[in-house]
């Protein structure tokens, strides 16, 4: 892996893709045993393929939280400090076998009024093997300055 980035060492256009992983079924029971989500469409195949589906559909929100481990074991990161927001659009419907994997864009940045941390703006897309759009939206990142990173290892 990469070094993770500073607030510093980002441009805003800056884009890079992380890396893959195929949704299981054990991720989607999981997922419904985490949540509570227990609805058919996402449980059961014949209910799902009722609805017009080839076979059940992974949660939406389970794609949004596998982007987001993706992008924090992506080659190239940032020195994260929190999400301080999401807005989430979902395109079309994740697959158990699908392979997916994120697009970051950071599309704004901004210094805190501290001006010790930095803010982020990506936006993000989850895609499969296929390349199509599965869901997409933006992710507002608390990120640390490298100022701020040495100050607090200086006893």
């Amino acid at each position: 892996m990469s070094e993770a980035l500073y607030y510093e060492d980002v441009s805003v256009g800056l884009s890079f893709d992380t890396g893959g992983l195929v949704v299981t079924e054990s991720h989607i029971v999981q997922f419904a045993g985490l949540s509570g989500d227990f609805f058919p469409l996402h449980m059961d195949d014949e209910f799902a393929r009722g609805l017009g589906f080839p076979g059940r559909v992974a949660h939406g929100l389970l794609g949004l939280i596998l982007v987001d481990g993706l992008k924090n074991r992506a080659a190239q990161r940032f020195h994260a400090v929190a999400s301080l927001s999401w807005h989430w659009n979902f395109r079309k419907p994740l697959y158990p076998g699908d392979r997916i994997s994120g697009r970051l864009t950071v599309s704004g940045k901004r210094l805190t009024r501290r001006g010790d941390r930095g803010i982020l703006t990506l936006g993000i897309e989850v895609r499969n093997a296929r390349g199509d759009v599965l869901q997409e939206g933006t992710n507002v990142l608390m990120v640390q300055t490298r100022g701020a990173a040495a100050a607090a290892l200086t006893p």
